[in-house]
């Protein structure tokens, strides 16, 4: 495997002088390409902030980010745009799908836009379609969608471009258990069926279970990191909730 994404002593720092918070604190760490890595702390951890910079919404203070092999830090705010278009796909908590589209147009408004020939959009959204379970309500406006439907076009948009990375804040957070585990189970099978490369941002250790490892964060600083390896997702939920007992706050801010 290689590396896709490489952080080094990244930090970040809001306000002034005389009101400075850092809410990363020398942040180091390498994801391979295939892997799905979560993200982990209580409220206020940076865990946020971090997926932030990662995905150039915001710019670090100090540090490098490494992407498919390119400093995004580096970057002018024309390349950093023309880079996330084809490089990075999201999915966020809230869907953010175009009311006026209906899903097929949402997952293939993407393709559009990198000017990928007609005759192979369609090939494309009915492949990550067919992954993600939502044919069926691809001829559908998002009104029309129960919020697990939205949410699995909204990672079908995501992964249509091919891109290098995904990134997801808390992709669960607005979903109903059975829509949740639908949604993850998803992101699994993109992970061992196309190769995909997951980054997400988790409160949730149910969520976090299905990940191949666990980074957790604690004051803008990496506290400790746990891999699955041949453990059930059951076992690794455990040893989750055992890390999360170290992080010293209330188990509910964090699960």
């Amino acid at each position: 495997m290689s590396t896709i994404l490489r952080t080094l002593n990244v930090e970040k720092y809001y306000g002034g002088k005389n009101n400075l918070t850092r809410a990363l604190a020398d942040v180091s760490f390498e994801v391979e390409t295939g892997e799905y890595v979560g993200i982990m702390g209580a409220s206020g951890s940076g865990k946020t902030t971090l997926l932030n910079c990662i995905s150039t919404i915001d710019r670090v203070t100090s540090g490098q980010i490494f992407i498919d092999g390119k400093d995004i830090t580096e970057m002018d705010e024309k390349s950093i745009a023309r880079f996330r278009r084809q490089k990075l796909g999201f999915v966020f908590q809230d869907f953010n799908l175009l009311d006026t589209l209906t899903a097929y147009e949402n997952i293939a408004l993407a393709l559009s836009i990198l000017s990928v020939p007609a005759g192979e959009i369609d090939e494309r959204v009915l492949s990550v379609a067919n992954i993600l379970g939502v044919s069926d309500v691809l001829p559908k406006y998002p009104c029309q969608m129960s919020g697990g439907q939205k949410q699995r076009v909204a990672g079908a948009r995501a992964i249509v471009t091919n891109p290098s990375l995904i990134l997801a804040d808390e992709p669960t957070g607005a979903l109903d258990s059975k829509s949740a585990r639908m949604l993850l189970e998803s992101f699994r099978q993109l992970v061992s069926e196309r190769g995909a490369t997951i980054l997400m941002v988790t409160h949730d250790a149910f969520s976090a279970s299905y990940c191949d490892r666990i980074m957790f964060l604690r004051d803008g600083k990496l506290f400790h990191h746990i891999v699955r390896g041949g453990d059930t997702r059951k076992q690794f939920f455990d040893k989750i909730i055992e890390v999360v007992s170290l992080l010293g706050g209330d188990i509910s801010d964090v699960v």
